[in-house]
């Protein structure tokens, strides 16, 4: 999918920029009062293990089209004015970017509720996959909370 500030809701490999993205979230309305992110980076242990690589699979278009749903009910259900789902995929560095979500409303009340509740369901429901490689071996990791 495009890199590009074209699309709120993107599956890409390369990194992107939280301030462009943040920049270009701020154009879509001047009544933004509040603008809450989540951003999700990989750690270098998880479950009392060293991670040596991190990976990220997805169904094509269906995940799309799973972000794509959970930016327009949370726009619809928090008030929102706007939001954006960016999530990467494929080989991640630890300490690289893996999901970005921006929440922006009039408010800053209804954008943390927003957000918090976007990368629940998006960790959920859509149909992304990451295996950690660890000292013991390759595992794919459930359901996170």
């Amino acid at each position: 999918m495009s890199t590009a500030l074209e699309s709120k809701v993107r599956i890409q490999r390369e990194d992107f920029s939280v301030t462009d993205e943040i920049e270009f979230m701020k154009k879509s309305s001047r009544n933004i009062g509040g603008i809450t992110t989540f951003l999700g980076t990989g750690r270098e242990t998880s479950k009392g293990e060293s991670i040596s690589e991190l990976n990220f699979e997805h169904y094509p278009q269906m995940a799309e089209k799973k972000l794509g749903e959970i930016r327009e009910k949370a726009i619809k259900d928090f008030g929102l004015i706007d939001m954006s789902i960016i999530h990467r995929i494929g080989h991640i560095e630890i300490g690289e970017n893996i999901v970005l979500i921006i929440a922006c409303g009039e408010h800053r009340q209804e954008t943390f509720k927003a957000c918090e509740w976007a990368i629940a369901e998006l960790k959920r429901t859509t149909p992304i996959w990451k295996r950690e490689t660890t000292t013991k071996g390759e595992v794919w990791v459930q359901a996170t909370p």
